[in-house]
């Protein structure tokens, strides 16, 4: 390093990791605390029909691709869960693919003009491949390496809309897996970690 600057060289490896997502699965067979966001912060999952389209997929996931699904909640415009398999990095891959394709289709099906016309805009310059784009680029994930870290990460997932002031109760939100934590029924089943 001289003076205020440093010259090196990123690997392609890295300067990819950099491009989309400062954050990486480090140890996809150990849990991970992810986020997923809609482009634009855009209220998609004010649908019941496009929640459906993401539970559907982890359920899916769950079956066949060997996810392990421990809690989730999603909001008007994000979603937040803590999941563990294999193949981390494939399986959320696979994730935002797929339910941006299913739900996009859904949109158009419908003719939801004013959030299509957003999710043209203000799509990436280098998504030369589609018309338009979904989620944000990457996604925020944490190794969840301890069992205080997964209460701590449970709990911010399941007081989520409570502190946004949606509900009293954390199992009052239905898209949700606080449900499956208090003994009741949750929309979808998940791997509980106790």
């Amino acid at each position: 390093m001289q003076g205020r600057y440093s010259v090196y060289s990123l690997t392609t490896t890295e300067k990819i990791t950099m491009g989309r997502s400062r954050y990486t699965i480090t140890e996809p067979d150990k849990p991970h605390f992810m986020t997923c966001t809609v482009l634009e912060w855009l209220p998609v999952f004010t649908r019941p029909e496009t929640v459906q389209i993401v539970l559907d997929c982890w359920c899916y996931q769950r079956k066949y691709e060997d996810l392990r699904l421990y809690g989730y909640v999603v909001l008007e415009n994000h979603l937040h869960f803590i999941a563990q398999a294999e193949n981390l990095n494939k399986c959320v891959s696979s994730f935002k693919s797929f339910t941006a394709r299913k739900i996009i289709d859904h949109l158009q099906a419908r003719r939801v003009e004013r959030l299509l016309t957003h999710l043209r805009f203000f799509k990436s310059a280098h998504k030369v491949d589609r018309e338009y784009q979904f989620w944000q680029e990457g996604f925020h994930a944490e190794l969840v390496f301890s069992e205080a870290v997964m209460r701590e990460k449970l709990e911010y997932i399941h007081f989520n809309p409570v502190k946004r002031g949606y509900v009293n109760l954390p199992e009052h939100w239905r898209y949700s897996s606080a449900s499956n934590y208090v003994g009741l029924p949750g929309l979808i089943d998940i791997d509980s970690w106790w």
